[in-house]
Parts: structure tokens; sequence; C-alpha cells
């Protein structure tokens, strides 16, 4: 088998979704460099050297149910560059690197080029499953919690999204896939940590009483897989060198 070549992830401590990607790269025990971009104003040198198809993408003319766009959508993170040499804020990744976006597609890269990680579990039944749940995280938590922490949606949907996850989860224990630690826990755990932090904390564009009525919620016997699948993933050393829930923060900022 050949050298595992250089992982460098381009991160942001205020995103979950690279956090899915550090999440997977811990649990692969591998060998990775991050370099932090900022959210509110990416660097020049990130659109041009490192994520130029990005930034030359057009952006859809507004419309009704859009929100006011920039004139040239922003890259974002995460962004995995596989090869090359070492890389520093400012450089561009080597011509013959592998450069990917998007943290579920890169979840994916992780789990086939890290097979003796189990990443993904080798039970075709159960990746399926774990790619369901992924899709169910997609398609329904997100755009739910999208609506509660930024709209001021009333709790009923986000509460039902969770209802919903919940009942994805093997009743008797276990992962989002099965008794094993998978990519479909990565894709969930940093959106769960988020909520709960931001209904703890208030802050959000809440409607009133909105965010004590999920906290409750979260805390009740209601939710009472979902808190033990949540400290389950607590406990991983995975969790431990990425998260510090004290802070909201990602430890370990030069991966």
């Amino acid at each position: 088998m050949s050298a595992q070549k250089r992982i460098t992830l381009y991160t942001a401590l205020a995103s979950p979704f690279p956090h899915r990607v550090r999440l997977a790269l811990e649990e692969a025990n591998a060998t990775y460099d991050t370099i932090q971009i900022s959210l509110v104003n990416k660097q020049e040198w990130y659109q041009k050297k490192v994520y130029p198809e990005r930034a030359q993408v057009p952006s859809p003319a507004p419309s009704s149910s859009s929100t006011c766009r920039s004139a040239q959508p922003l890259p974002q993170v995460p962004y995995l560059i596989y090869g090359g040499p070492e890389l520093h804020p400012d450089e561009a990744p080597s011509p013959d690197a592998v450069k990917i976006p998007e943290s579920l597609v890169i979840l994916e890269f992780l789990a086939d080029i890290f097979p003796a990680a189990l990443l993904l579990p080798a039970d075709p039944v159960l990746r399926a499953r774990a790619r369901v749940f992924t899709a169910a995280v997609e398609t329904e938590l997100l755009p739910a919690q999208r609506g509660f922490f930024l709209m001021g949606a009333p709790p009923d949907a986000i509460l039902a999204a969770l209802d919903a996850l919940q009942a994805r989860l093997p009743p008797s224990g276990g992962f989002a896939a099965g008794p094993e630690w998978s990519i479909a826990d990565a894709a969930v755990m940093l959106i769960f940590f988020r909520l709960r932090m931001s209904v703890t904390l208030e802050v959000g564009f809440f409607a009133p009483g909105a965010a004590q009525a999920v906290r409750a919620a979260l805390e009740s016997p209601r939710f009472a897989r979902l808190q033990r699948y949540i400290a389950d993933n607590v406990a991983r050393p995975s969790m431990a060198a990425t998260w510090d829930e004290v802070s909201g923060a990602t430890p370990g900022g030069t991966g």
C-alpha cells in the first residue's frame, strides 16, 4: 500500500460542516493539517488561489424567494486538499493535488481512502442506513434548524425533525447506522451541539419563549434516546480532540 498523501483541510471555527470532516479524520487516526478561514470576511487569497472555481460561478438571479446575494458567491468551507506539499495561508495548492469541496463528499472520500477505519460499515445494508440517516439530516433537520435559528420559526418544526431523527436511531443503543460509529454520526453531531448551545445561550433570531421551549424539550424524557446517543458520541476521543462545548469551538486549530 502506498503512503498516505498529505491532507490539508480549510476550515472555520464557526461552522459545523468542516467539523464533520475533522471528526472523520480523527476517527481514521489520520495525519492532517488545517488552515483557518474567516466566515465573515473570507481572505482574498483563499478565493483566488485555493478555491477559484467557486468564485467564478455566476450568482443566481435574485428572486422573491432568495435573500440578497453578493455579485459572486464566496468560496465555502470545508475544502480538502489531497496531495502536494505542506501548505500555508496565501499559498496555492499544487496543480497535481486533488481538491474536494462539500463536507458529505469529503466524508465519503475519507471512507474510501481509509478503508481500515470503517468510516462506513462493511455491511451494505448498514451502509445504506448510514446514507439514509445522513440524507435525513440534510433534508429534514438542517432546514428546520435554519428556520428556527434564523427566521424565528416556532419550535414545532425543529422538534418534529428531532423526533423523526431520533426515531431513525437503533432503539437499543449504538450509533446512527448500527453498533459502530460511522460518518453518518459525523454528519449530525455538531448540528445537535450547536442547536443545544444556541438555545442554552439564547443566541439566534428566536420567537419569544421558543429557545426555552426547545431547551426544555431536549432535556426531557421525550428525547431520552437522543440524549444517550449524544452522550455516546461525546465520549469518543474524536470529539474530545475537536470540540470544546464550553467555548463552542474546535480545539487544535492547526490540526
